[in-house]
């Protein structure tokens, strides 16, 4: 079985919308566009090398891979050359076909197609920003592993990871690192159901 993973970058109250620059998400009247690159360290850099330095696909909404689309083919940036290679899966309702290298859109109902999609050989699937198809991913207990980036920063308003329909769950924290800026790099995976009981007597 592959394992899906997330990676995202999250504020103190859990708004994960536009971390990366202007323009890069200011649906809703967004303001705050680039709130994590103020951040950025070289704890930071290893905990992405970590991440991303293994074999991988990427699962991506409609959004996240039009700016990645429009970004990554021309790049120079250290792990380009991994990206553009990777296998990648695209998930939208209204894109009728997909032209970055080794993309593939997903057809049908999304959650049914990310299950196949786990059984079959091949390495593991990352899935980055994507803030509406998380919520699905949630909505049908699929991420077995989240890697988050916490930053020391409320916003307010924006897009949440956790929206009202992820499922309770239980998670253990496996691994976690904290940057020089306070950003807290912590990698969580599913365990269970949510540990219930009482402190009274």
């Amino acid at each position: 079985m592959r394992k899906l993973t997330v990676n995202t970058f999250l504020t103190l109250d859990g708004v994960m919308q536009a971390p990366g620059g202007p323009g890069e998400d200011p649906r809703g009247g967004f303001s705050h566009e680039g709130w994590s690159v103020g951040y950025w360290d070289d704890v930071m850099n290893d905990a992405m090398n970590d991440y991303m330095g293994k074999p991988f696909a990427m699962l991506l909404g409609r959004k996240t891979y039009e700016i990645f689309a429009g970004a990554w083919p021309q790049s120079k940036e250290p792990g380009a050359k991994e990206i553009n290679e990777a296998k990648k899966y695209v998930a939208s309702k209204t894109l009728k076909q997909v032209s970055w290298q080794n993309s593939e859109l997903l057809a049908g109902d999304v959650a049914e197609e990310i299950r196949k999609l786990k059984t079959l050989d091949g390495p593991e699937i990352q899935v980055h920003g994507s803030s509406n198809l998380l919520q699905t991913l949630l909505k049908n207990d699929l991420i077995d592993e989240y890697n988050m980036k916490i930053f020391p920063v409320t916003i307010g308003k924006g897009k949440r990871l956790f929206g009202d329909g992820a499922m309770p769950a239980g998670f253990k924290l496996v691994d976690s690192k904290i940057s020089t800026t306070g950003v807290i790099a912590a990698k969580y995976v599913r365990d269970g159901e949510i540990k219930k009981g009482s402190f009274g007597s």
